[in-house]
């Protein structure tokens, strides 16, 4: 996340902050479902107003760094080096993800917080829709790397299944050679409909 710049922005980002980390806190300690937005607020010493001006609801607390996700994931089709695919690009970008994944990790309350996840059904739907909702930002920054129409098929199946591959690298013993794997597919079918990209 980019640091903010004046003081009126830099108070929000720590408000922000604030509300996720008494969020993180009460979650681990008591539960998700046990955990209602006003105990969130009070922990924070802010409003519930105040909370909602900055996450949209209960779920977006545990996931705050949305935002930079799909950022990060427009600048990787962006910013690619010259002669990279796109492909091989958001290869990178997920295998870069998994390696900060490992770095949380060792954070001691990380495996505390991954079994939350997965074991509340809220926030495991929540956690996929998240990742998929940026297909779309995704599949536009590559058809204007490409130069195709906004509404490309190729541009949107390839963003469909980068973001969709993510979950199976996660889960596999050696992410990196599933990496490996599913992008070596993903860029044979690129390659052969868009041979400069």
């Amino acid at each position: 996340m980019t640091e903010p710049t004046g003081r009126r922005e830099r108070k929000k980002a720590q408000t922000r902050q604030s509300l996720a980390d008494a969020a993180l806190e009460l979650f681990l300690e008591r539960g998700y479902d046990q955990v209602g937005v006003k105990d969130v607020a009070d922990r924070a010493d802010v409003s519930v107003t105040t909370l909602f001006k900055h996450f949209s609801g209960k779920e977006s607390l545990v996931f705050d760094q949305d935002d930079d996700q799909e950022a990060a994931l427009v600048a990787a089709v962006r910013e690619r080096a010259p002669g990279q695919s796109i492909p091989q690009a958001l290869r990178e970008h997920l295998l870069l993800g998994q390696s900060r994944f490992a770095v949380h990790a060792a954070d001691p309350r990380f495996a505390d917080f991954t079994r939350m996840v997965q074991e509340t059904p809220a926030l495991r739907d929540y956690a996929h829709r998240m990742w998929t909702r940026h297909e779309a930002a995704l599949a536009r920054a590559i058809a204007e790397a490409v130069g195709a129409p906004e509404d490309d098929v190729s541009c949107a199946a390839l963003a469909r299944f980068a973001l969709e591959s993510r979950s199976l690298i996660q889960r596999h013993p050696e992410p990196r050679r599933a990496a490996d794997e599913a992008f070596a597919l993903l860029e044979h079918g690129w390659a052969a409909s868009h041979p400069a990209g």
